[in-house]
This record gives C-alpha cells, structure tokens and sequence, in this order.
C-alpha cells in the first residue's frame, strides 16, 4: 500500500494531478472568431483565456462549456478588450457559458443580437467588472438582456456596467445564492431584476434612466418558482424615467415608465436604506400577479414584503399605470412614493414618506374596483416579517475579486 501511494504521488499510474494551470492569449485581428472560439474550446480547468487590447469583430457568438476556466481581458473600456458583434449573423446570445466555475473579468460585450451575456446551469460563476452596451442607446431591436445567469447556484455579479437592454440589464433567474453588487445599470427596461430565485442581495448598485430601476418578481410556468428572501439595500435608485421599449408580450412591457423598485407576488423581500428619487410613477410599488395563469402550484400574491429606512425623494408627478392620472387628481395632483395594490399578506411600511393601498385583495381587479386609503407606517417594521440572513459565496469565489 506504501507503494502503491508513493506511485499515486509521483503520477505514475496515469492518475497524476492536472497539468499546470496555462495562459492562453488571443489577440484581436483576422480571424479574431475563430481563434477566440478555439481557445475557448481547447481550454482546461484552470486555464485562462487572456483577450488582448483592441476590437474584436465577432459574425457568430461564443461558447464556452469548460469548468474552472477565466476568460480575462484587458479592462472593459474602449481602450480595452471590446468583443464587438455589430456583425453577428445569427441571433443568439454573444457569449454562452454552461460550466461551473468560472470567471469572467475585465472586457466588453457590444451590439450582441441576442442578450450579451449568458450562463445556463453555471454554478459558482463570477462577472466581474464587465460591460455590455448597445452602442445606439435603447431600442425595441436590442437584445432582451444583458447579463443574464440562470438555473446556477452561487452567482456573483460584480462590478459591472450595463446599458440598452430591451429587457433587464442584470437579471438573475431561477437562482440560488446570489450577490449583484457595486454594478450600474442604465436606459435598460429593467436595470436590475432577481426572478424566480432563492437568497439574494442586490446592494451598492446604481440604477437610473431604466424604466424601472430594481424589480423581485416571480412568475408562473417556471420550472423553479417560489422566489423568495431577496434583500435589496444600500442602492441608488433615481431617475428612471426611459420610456418603456420592451417588444410587446414580454412581462417588463407593462413596467410603468417611473418606477424605482416594484416587487410582485415575491415572499420575504426587504427593501431598505436605498436612495429612491425622481420616480414618475412611484418610488417602491408591491404588487400580485394579475395575468391569467394555468398553474396550479403557483401563488400570485407578494407575502412578508418590507420596506423600510430608504430615503425618498420626488415621486408620483407623471404616472404611467392605469388609472394613475385619475388617481392622483384625486389625491391632489401626484402619487405617494409608495404603493400597494392591497393583495397578498404582511405587506409592510416602516418609511414615513407616504404610502397608500389600493385595497384590491384580487391582483386582477380593475382601478375601478380600487379603494384608495393612507397605509399607517410600522415604526419597527423590520421586525414585522420573517428575517432573512445574508447571503455568503463560497469564500474562492469572493477570492476572485479581491
């Protein structure tokens, strides 16, 4: 048995330990996609894919299906690493990870036909300071998003700067364990949005010019549903004012223009100490699901929802949901910075800036059917609904970004 350790420990019973982790560079020029997809393809755990400075002119998107592997570039600015896919022929995404563990650091996704960024069943993936852009600014003909993890646990979205997504700038769908944080989403529909996902903390992000600044929703016909103990805290929140460009028939279409946080039929969400300002519509808005479903395991109604310690500012001066001009004439000429559609339970108010509930314990019940009354603010409001804990990432991944 001595023996037999000894020659596992020298490798000489082809079970030697994986060679040494290597540096792959790519530079930008001729033929950039093919020798990027291959580096990407040829690649071992371990291994990192170093772009160079400069434009890389992309007709195809990229995939990369290797664990353990770091795609690193040059820094995300213009004077970085820039994978461009102005010409993209087909329609998909320009980058598609579907392996664990993986880093994705210091570059840019522009003008992709699809969304910029995808991982699929990625678990303990790492964006790190990245940027992806439609150059034009937001357009209905942009990709749906821009980074876009889903089906993962351990997700870290870090540092990252997104703009003119037709659908959510960031999105975290069907996750578990997730941290967006210190990120900026701009004139996207949705500048932030966790969907459908298991603990999460989005703070330290700025979202503005988006038509709706950070959204928790959960939705039916999903294959994980549910979404539930979501923090969002520490954030800037102001100005998101973009008309709504999203393709009709997508769910973020019928965001009103102005809203800074709206959270619908989640459970278990807190949204405190945020900068909320400048919001047409209203700052934060709870809300049930009111779209016919079929799904008999889905609950369509906000439970356990908290919000509290959030500086407000302007809000409800142009409102874009039904019936809001009509109601806030009648309220005097502008909307409270907070709004509750009446449905679900221990919907809570600690901020005392101003809240109403519209009084509609059915989501699909018309304004006609509202009964507009003031909602009495909690003063330990935090206390009111379950507490949720913070999220931890395995310590290699925070390892990452240090």
């Amino acid at each position: 048995m001595r023996i037999l350790r000894s020659l596992i420990s020298l490798g000489l019973l082809g079970l030697a330990t994986p060679a040494a982790a290597k540096t792959i560079p790519v530079a930008a020029g001729d033929s950039a996609q093919e020798r990027l997809q291959e580096a990407l393809i040829k690649a071992e755990p371990g291994d990192t894919v170093q772009l160079g400075k400069g434009v890389f002119k992309l007709t195809d998107g990229l995939s990369l299906a290797v664990d353990g592997v770091t795609l690193r570039g040059a820094g995300a600015g213009n004077d970085g690493s820039v994978l461009d896919f102005s010409g993209q022929l087909g329609a998909g995404e320009g980058l598609l990870v579907t392996s664990d563990d993986v880093l994705l650091v210091d570059f840019a996704v522009v003008n992709s036909k699809g969304d910029g960024i995808k991982s699929k069943g990625a678990d303990r993936i790492v964006y790190h300071r990245l940027r992806v852009e439609w150059l034009a600014g937001p357009r209905e003909s942009n990709g749906a998003y821009g980074i876009y993890p889903v089906e993962a646990s351990d997700v870290l979205v870090d540092s990252v700067y997104v703009r003119g997504a037709s659908d959510a700038g960031i999105y975290v769908g069907q996750s578990r364990n997730i941290i967006v944080r210190d990120s900026i989403a701009v004139e996207n529909v949705a500048g932030i949005e966790i969907e459908n996902s298991y603990n999460a903390d989005v703070t330290g992000n700025i979202a503005t010019k988006n038509t709706g600044g950070i959204l928790v929703f959960d939705l039916p016909n999903l294959p994980q549903m549910g979404g539930r103990d979501v923090r969002v805290f520490d954030n800037i929140i102001t100005g998101n004012m973009t008309p709504n460009f999203a393709p009709k028939g997508n769910i973020v279409a019928s965001v009103p223009t102005g809203t800074g946080v709206l959270v619908m039929a989640n459970r278990n969400v807190h949204v405190f100490d945020n900068v909320i300002e400048d919001h047409g519509t209203v700052n934060v808005m709870v809300i049930g699901y009111r779209y016919p479903f079929e799904d008999a395991k889905y609950d369509p109604l906000p439970r356990n929802v908290v919000v509290y310690g959030n500086q407000h500012g302007r809000a409800g001066f142009a409102p874009a949901m039904e019936g809001g001009t009509e109601l806030a004439a009648a309220l005097g000429g502008a909307l409270p910075p907070m709004l509750w559609d009446g449905s679900g339970a221990n919907i809570i108010f600690g901020d005392d800036d101003g809240a109403i509930s519209l009084g509609l314990a059915d989501p699909k019940a018309g304004m006609a059917a509202a009964m507009p009354t003031p909602v009495v603010p909690i003063e330990d409001a935090r206390a009111a609904v379950p507490t949720i804990s913070p999220v931890v990432l395995p310590a290699a991944m925070e390892a990452k970004v240090k």
